[in-house]
């Protein structure tokens, strides 16, 4: 019998941590600080809502063809190092955006960035997290792993907003120069964080398996390993399980926008409101990764498909408005709950889809080829129906999509179940 020793389980955690640190800081600069200061960013770029989204679909197009070929160096190669660099390089870019470029120089960063988190990094942190969970712990694993990207996500938006309020000593009447030397604050502490993560991923995560990275590692691209991925049901089944709950994750981007356009709060109430939301993400990923260890993962993800759906029909149906603020809270909780809790377990349903565990790099690159396009069509999409729609028009057109794909999202789920009880009885 294996005795697991309080080292062995002290190591464990760290590796853990180094994951979960490493997993949200790599994506903070990109995504996370938009999230929270959207109607500020916008402001100091002086960019629109379409804008924006053009960025983050640039971002998607580098990120498409890096998930499926970068997914492959996750099989060959020793995430500690492919982790490291990427964190390091990613910071590189906030100390770019620092310099408030232009539209069009923005747009390269996001090109840029679309390499260093999806080529180097996405698949490396996968393959590592279904490692660290073995054969029985899945939902844990990326339960733990999603609910505390969340909670880094959480207490950096926190620390955002403290150093940028504390660069602004009243939340209006204040010039562009006063916005932009408040954000640039943000943007410093930030990257800063990112670097520093890196480094220590590179000099604390473990480095006992990377013997057998170097004797395969002459041989990045095998066609046969793709071949073999391709030929399973459960793939793509999963595939647009993932791509529906992507979608959902990405409209979230316009909670804290919504509070400030719909719900009329100045940009410190907006952004601490985008901000405390992210602190739901932990617990639903914690609560929801135990209970996906005792039963099916993919059972848990059809129910959260539902509780999308419903929150998204708060906003879609536009029966919220600055009058109903607990209504509106209500909303946004049901509609997150359902949304972290997707993201939380998608990839742990890969055991239970009999995808090989030595071909999991290859499987992710391939599933996420296609599910994360909504990083390319999201941003405009939504940009424009926010901007040729202003006020709650547009808002409950977006949320009438997200309902739209909760329901697609339902019925993946429901095909994949069948197809792994049928195919594997």
């Amino acid at each position: 019998m294996k005795v697991i020793t309080a080292q062995n389980k002290n190591k464990r955690f760290l590796e853990l941590m180094l994951i979960i640190l490493a997993g949200e800081s790599v994506f903070f600069l990109p995504f996370v600080i938009q999230r929270v200061f959207r109607p500020t960013f916008l402001d100091v770029f002086e960019l629109t809502n379409y804008e924006l989204g053009i960025c983050f679909s640039i971002y998607g197009l580098v990120g498409l063809f890096s998930y499926f070929f970068g997914g492959t160096l996750a099989d060959k190669f020793s995430p500690r190092i492919l982790m490291s660099l990427a964190l390091v390089f990613s910071a590189f870019g906030g100390l770019w955006m620092m310099s408030y470029p232009s539209y069009s120089i923005l747009k390269w960063l996001y090109g840029y960035w679309g390499f260093t988190t999806i080529f180097l990094f996405w698949g490396a942190m996968i393959k590592q997290t279904r490692i660290w969970g073995g054969s029985e712990k899945q939902g844990i694993a990326f339960g733990f792993l999603d609910g505390g990207r969340g909670l880094v996500a959480a207490l950096l938006s926190s620390l955002g907003v403290i150093i940028f309020a504390h660069y602004l000593e009243d939340a209006t009447d204040l010039t562009l120069f006063d916005r932009q030397e408040a954000f640039k604050g943000v943007l410093i502490f930030t990257s800063v964080f990112v670097g520093g993560i890196g480094i220590l991923v590179f000099y604390l995560l473990d480095k006992s398996e990377e013997l057998n990275y170097s004797i395969v590692s002459s041989q990045v691209f095998i066609w046969s390993d793709f071949k073999k991925v391709m030929k399973i049901p459960s793939v793509w089944y999963l595939t647009i399980i993932v791509l529906c709950a992507y979608l959902g994750y990405k409209v979230t981007d316009v909670f804290s926008l919504y509070a400030k356009e719909v719900m009329f709060y100045d940009e410190i109430a907006a952004a601490e409101m985008g901000s405390r939301l992210l602190y739901l993400r932990p617990v639903v990923g914690v609560i929801i990764g135990l209970l996906a260890d005792r039963t099916r993962g993919s059972l848990v993800i059809l129910l959260a498909f539902i509780i999308m759906f419903f929150g998204s029909m708060f906003f879609a149906t536009e029966i919220i408005n600055a009058e109903l603020n607990s209504l509106f809270f209500m909303g946004v909780t049901l509609s997150a709950v359902g949304i972290y809790a997707l993201r939380a377990l998608y990839f742990s349903v890969m055991r239970e889809g009999f995808i090989p565990i030595n071909l999991t790099g290859t499987a992710v690159g391939i599933i996420s080829f296609i599910a994360y396009t909504p990083d390319i069509f999201s941003g405009p999409i939504i940009g424009y129906l926010l901007d040729s729609n202003p006020g709650g028009a547009g808002y409950s057109s977006v949320f009438s999509l997200l309902a739209v794909f909760s329901l697609l999202g339902l019925s993946a789920t429901w095909a994949f179940r069948k197809s792994v009880s049928t195919n594997h009885q």
